[in-house]
């Protein structure tokens, strides 16, 4: 039995968790494309969390209560948690000067060696822009984790990892033999 209780719990929480966040994004920050979004994702976060109440109820009446109270701190939890990090978020990153134009450059690096993956010419003509094997463009590949990270990390120094985002681009750009911009 309590082992039962632990599993479905589990599942209960997990299921509870994903439903919400994904209603409270849909919900706050605009809704898909597809016009049904919502009735899916509530069917089928339900298809998970009633059986993970009802089992269990079905075993031990009290049961039942207590996945009932789970699942509702579980969502009182997640809608919390959603708030902390859009606090978070909204804080710090956007408050230094200049973010939104080091935003933007970040963007346009990452669109110009997006080309190079997305490309099937592109890629077919430099391969070594996606072969992380070679120095310089695992050098990019950590570059780009570093820009993300600092992108979203209060007291990191994000203008600088745009930088050297830039920098690791022309780099591997360089080792992978693309011709320089003709004016």
């Amino acid at each position: 039995m309590p082992a039962m209780m632990l599993l479905w719990g589990a599942a209960l929480v997990l299921a509870t968790a994903a439903t919400t966040y994904a209603l409270h994004r849909k919900l706050m920050h605009g809704r898909d494309p597809e016009p049904d979004g919502i009735f899916w994702d509530v069917f089928g976060g339900s298809v998970v969390i009633l059986p993970a109440i009802l089992v269990p109820a079905v075993q031990w009446s009290p049961a039942g209560l207590i996945m009932v109270l789970v699942g509702v701190a579980t969502v009182g939890g997640t809608l919390a948690s959603i708030r902390k990090v859009e606090r978070i978020h909204a804080a710090e990153p956007r408050r230094r000067a200049g973010f939104v134009q080091d935003t933007a450059r970040h963007q346009n690096l990452l669109q110009q060696w997006q080309s190079y993956e997305l490309d099937p010419g592109r890629t077919i003509d430099f391969p070594a822009m996606s072969d992380v094997r070679i120095t310089e463009t695992a050098m990019l590949a950590r570059a780009m984790r570093e820009a993300e990270y600092c992108k979203v990390t209060a007291g990191t120094d994000y203008r600088s990892a745009v930088e050297r985002l830039a920098e690791a681009l022309a780099a591997a750009e360089r080792a992978a033999g693309v011709p320089e911009p003709t004016l």
